[in-house]
């Protein structure tokens, strides 16, 4: 899916990023340029940061299971 449409940067892409070390959105932006034109994909950028790094969440048939 595109995250950020006026870089055609994908939820790939910044998966594959964040896997190698981006940790921060200045980061992202650094690496592949996501949130640098009208800026309205940063929430959702964002959002791929903070996965992983807090408690492992767990959907089971539509219920949210914290690990």
């Amino acid at each position: 899916m595109f995250v950020c449409i006026c870089n055609a940067i994908t939820d790939r892409d910044i998966k594959e990023s964040v896997a190698a070390g981006a940790v921060t959105m200045s980061d992202l932006q650094d690496q592949l340029g996501v949130a640098t034109c009208c800026g309205s994909c940063s929430d959702l950028a964002a959002s791929f940061l903070n996965t992983g790094t807090s408690a492992q969440t767990t959907v089971t048939a539509g219920i949210n299971i914290q690990a």
